[in-house]
């Protein structure tokens, strides 16, 4: 399913794939799974697996078909490298990216070391960014793999942001986002937190987003940090 976005950071979303499986600590309240499991009850085709792993064929080539330029993210439903998802189904995902030069496609996942062992078989054109997720410190981890992809744009989601990483790796990072935790049974996020991060971003000159408080309601905590708003992005690729 391909639909606008209300995601701050981007314009658009592309599924190619659904369904997903939680690996750390930001996958517990997974704002995918509630809404695959809403699309389930609603009759939804797409969502006749719920929350399982669904690859779903007739959309790899749907950006091709859109002629307006977009900043696309992939996969808000799923992780384009999660374990169930074969090799040749990202690589045709891949291919679609590469041709669709009129778009810019930001891939997002959890598994940044299944990217490291894939990457000699895709293509990297510059209108592919490649992110990874980090909640914790305990996750960092998965930046340093994140720095050995050769993206154009390599960027991290620090989100949902559940405690104090003092060092986040930047080496090779080109963008930073940083959010709460929103919806039923959201975990704070501590300002100091936020401002941490933030500050690491400036000294090594990482553009800095800054996507919401989070909460039960997040429209209420709004997107301001020290009373402006945090809009900070690479440049979009021009081909």
């Amino acid at each position: 399913m391909a639909q606008g976005s209300t995601i701050e950071w981007t314009e658009a979303t592309w599924n190619p794939v659904t369904g997903c499986s939680k690996i750390s600590p930001g996958c517990k309240h997974c704002y995918s799974e509630r809404m695959a499991k809403r699309l389930q009850a609603m009759g939804q085709e797409r969502y006749r697996n719920a929350f399982r792993v669904t690859l779903q064929e007739d959309l790899v080539d749907l950006p091709l078909r859109w002629k307006k330029p977009r900043v696309i993210f992939v996969n808000s439903m799923s992780d384009l490298f999660h374990i169930d998802v074969p090799d040749d189904f990202i690589i045709r995902c891949f291919n679609t990216m590469q041709q669709a030069t009129q778009h810019t496609f930001q891939v997002l996942t959890k598994r940044p070391e299944r990217v490291v062992e894939l990457a000699g078989s895709l293509p990297w054109p510059s209108n592919v960014w490649m992110g990874t997720s980090i909640e914790n410190h305990e996750y960092t981890w998965r930046s340093q793999e994140l720095a050995r992809v050769p993206a154009a744009i390599r960027f991290l989601s620090v989100e949902p942001l559940l405690g104090p990483i003092p060092r986040l790796p930047l080496n090779r990072i080109n963008w930073v986002i940083v959010g709460g935790e929103s919806g039923p049974g959201a975990r704070p996020m501590e300002e100091d937190w936020v401002l941490q991060i933030r500050d690491r971003c400036q000294r090594y000159d990482v553009p800095f987003f800054f996507k919401q408080w989070g909460g039960v309601q997040k429209k209420r905590t709004g997107r301001k940090l020290k009373e402006r708003e945090w809009n900070e992005m690479p440049a979009l690729a021009t081909i």
